[in-house]
């Protein structure tokens, strides 16, 4: 859970022994900027002292380098829960698909979820699929 308003930084390391390859990583929900990009395995000690903090580029996307590693910061001003995937498909399956954070609700209304209206069915999506199914036979 991540409070709303929260700066988010998050390093993607692609230095995978078995397959690497380069990785095109994308946050549902918000832009983030790019702060730094490099090759070989990401060292906290050095590597934030690189970091383009004055004009670094914005994007929804990242090219996580092949063995190397991409850090991105994100202000996290979307309440709700984001997904974080590569962009190739097949990657999903190795596990490149995860949630990626919770953004908190905001303390004004215009940055908060809205409450679910009165009439929405408390069905999982297996359950309205299942009574979908019925009502069609």
């Amino acid at each position: 859970m991540v409070p709303y308003g929260a700066s988010i930084e998050i390093v993607l390391q692609d230095t995978s022994f078995l397959n690497p390859e380069n990785h095109p990583i994308h946050v549902h929900g918000h832009n983030f900027f790019i702060v730094e990009r490099g090759f070989g395995n990401f060292d906290v000690v050095t590597y934030p002292a690189r970091y383009n903090l004055i004009d670094p580029p914005e994007s929804n996307i990242v090219a996580v380098p092949k063995g190397g590693w991409a850090a991105i910061r994100i202000k996290a001003a979307n309440p709700a829960v984001w997904y974080r995937h590569c962009r190739l498909e097949e990657h999903a399956s190795w596990g490149l698909a995860t949630t990626g954070f919770i953004v908190q609700d905001g303390p004004f209304p215009s940055q908060a979820l809205l409450t679910p209206s009165e009439d929405l069915p408390l069905l999982s999506v297996s359950e309205l699929l299942l009574q979908t199914q019925y009502e069609h036979i």
